[in-house]
C-alpha cells in the first residue's frame, strides 16, 4: 500500500507539471515566448518587452533631498527613455513620484507630485505625446527601503515609470 501511494503522488505530480506548460498553448499572450522565453514581453533582452525597457534602459531616477530637479544623470535615463517610448508607441506611461520617510505625509506627497511632474514635463520635451503619460504621486507611502538611514532615504527618493500597453492617453 506504501508503494501505491506513493506512485500516485508521482502521477500526480507529473500530470499537474504537464498541465502548466506554458508552451503547450503555442507560446501564449503575445505570441511565441512571451512568458519570458526568448523574445518574449517578459524577455529583458527582447528591446520591444517591459522587462527590457526597465532592466536595460532604466524605470526610474533618483533625487537629493527635498528636490524635484533632475541630475545630469537622471536626464540621461530620461533621454533613453523617452527613445524608448518613441520607438513603441503602443506603450503609455504612469510616472510614480516618491519621497523619503522623513518629513509630514502631506509635503512628501506634494513632493512626489512634483519629482513625477519634472519627469513628465522632462518626456514631453523630449516628443513623448502628454497624453501618453500619467503622473501620481505616493509620498513616502510605497518605499523600497525601510530603515533610517540615509542609504534607505537616498533610493526612496525617486520617480518610476511604469510602461503599459496602451490605455491612459487612447
Amino acid at each position: 500500500m506504501k508503494h501505491l501511494s506513493k506512485a500516485v503522488l508521482v502521477v500526480a505530480a507529473l500530470t499537474l507539471a504537464a498541465c502548466t506548460d506554458p508552451s503547450r498553448l503555442g507560446g501564449g499572450y503575445g505570441g511565441a515566448g512571451a512568458n519570458g522565453a526568448a523574445g518574449g514581453l517578459n524577455d529583458p533582452s527582447n528591446p520591444i518587452s517591459p522587462a527590457y525597457f526597465q532592466q536595460t534602459i532604466g524605470d526610474r531616477v533618483l533625487f537629493a533631498v527635498d528636490q524635484s530637479t533632475l541630475s545630469d544623470g537622471a536626464r540621461a535615463t530620461l533621454a533613453g527613455q523617452a527613445g524608448w517610448l518613441a520607438e513603441n508607441p503602443e506603450y503609455d506611461a504612469l510616472i510614480e513620484g516618491h519621497a523619503d520617510e522623513q518629513g509630514t505625509r502631506e509635503y512628501n506627497l506634494a513632493l512626489g507630485a512634483r519629482r513625477a511632474n519634472a519627469v513628465q514635463e522632462y518626456l514631453i520635451s523630449r516628443g513623448v505625446a502628454p497624453n501618453r503619460l500619467s503622473v501620481v504621486s505616493f509620498g513616502k507611502e510605497r518605499p523600497i527601503e525601510v530603515c533610517s538611514n540615509e542609504s534607505c532615504y537616498e533610493r526612496n527618493r525617486r520617480a518610476v515609470t511604469v510602461i503599459s500597453a496602451g490605455g491612459l492617453g487612447s
